[in-house]
């Protein structure tokens, strides 16, 4: 068979992530064992969170220098030693940079396959129901209120406005740039658009809120959470999901209104990830999918092709090149 070419991470950035903290390597195609299964991996899908888990401080374990680069992928199984499984099956699973990986089942979710086959990495795997159940559930956001979400042109700040919309919310993105922010408003059926790069983002945020903000979602952190904060209504909710703006930097900085600000307007702020709704997991999928066949909720994915293009596809999505899910195709 075919080498396994893979992608290194050959040490832990201090600073912002580079094209040198990678290297493409070759190995040996694994052969499963007794309750594995071999997988050929078709896509890859990548989020601000592969930068983190560099750090450490995560959900999972640290990526380790010397070691294949983790993520989140779709792939197909080759061959099976595991029950349940069958050559042909589609799966998501942490098979990490690499073109082929050897898998115990437990470590996989089989997918029923849909057209186009990469809205299993867009929209059902991971950042539709992040969207769906960071909104839905942990901030519970409802008719008339006012929903502001950051990194709203990315993959799931594009759904969660979109969400919010078909909830009956009024709904105020934030973006990098006026042409993301128009693409909101125009394309994704947003109320408003705010941009954080232009020097008036204050008092942009203030104008695209008159009536205050009830519903954060966060994907940014730092100052642009900071600027919301003195923004939000009594009683509003924040839901974090993720702080990119923290991820790429040696000198990550803390919010001003925290705690302060949470006890004066009695603020409910919780940080959540997906995996801890999988028991709704099939709820949140049949009303995504009902939502795109309406013609309700767009599915924006940024896909480029080959393995070699990852840290750089990873690098560019850092500094927000992508407008929805960037995803690799690698086979």
């Amino acid at each position: 068979m075919v080498a396994n070419r893979q992608i290194h991470l050959v040490e832990t950035p201090k600073g912002k992530l580079g094209p040198e903290h990678f290297h493409l390597a070759e190995a040996t195609v694994p052969a499963p064992k007794a309750g594995e299964v071999l997988l050929k991996v078709l896509y890859v899908g990548l989020d601000a969170a592969n930068r983190a888990w560099m750090q450490g401080a995560t959900y999972r374990n640290a990526v380790e220098a010397g070691t294949v680069m983790a993520g989140g992928a779709l792939a197909e199984v080759i061959e099976s030693k595991a029950s349940g499984f069958a050559v042909g099956d589609v799966v998501f699973a942490d098979t990490g940079w690499q073109e082929y990986a050897a898998l115990p089942a437990e470590a996989l979710t089989k997918l029923a396959r849909v057209e186009p086959l990469t809205h299993l990495l867009s929209l059902y795997a991971v950042s539709g129901p992040t969207a769906y159940f960071g909104l839905l559930k942990v901030a519970r956001a409802v008719a008339g209120e006012t929903v502001v979400v950051s990194a709203a042109a990315g993959s799931v700040g594009s759904l969660v406005g979109q969400i919010a919309k078909i909830k009956g919310c009024h709904v105020v993105g934030i973006a990098g740039g006026a042409e993301k922010c128009r693409w909101l408003v125009d394309e994704l059926g947003f109320d408003g658009a705010v941009d954080y790069k232009a020097g008036d983002f204050h008092k942009q945020l203030k104008a695209a809120t008159p009536k205050g903000i009830d519903v954060y979602f966060d994907n940014v952190g730092g100052d642009v959470l900071e600027a919301v904060l003195f923004r939000m209504n009594m009683k509003g909710r924040i839901a974090c999901c993720g702080a990119v703006s923290q991820y790429d930097t040696a000198t990550p900085r803390g919010v001003r209104g925290v705690p302060g600000l949470l006890v004066v307007k009695r603020l409910r702020m919780e940080g959540f990830i997906v995996m801890d709704f999988q028991a709704d997991a099939a709820v949140a999928a049949a009303d995504l999918k009902s939502w795109v066949a309406a013609g309700k909720l767009k599915v924006q994915e940024d896909v480029l092709v080959g393995l070699e293009h990852l840290p750089q596809a990873l690098i560019g999505l850092l500094s927000g090149e992508n407008r929805g899910k960037r995803i690799v195709k690698v086979a």
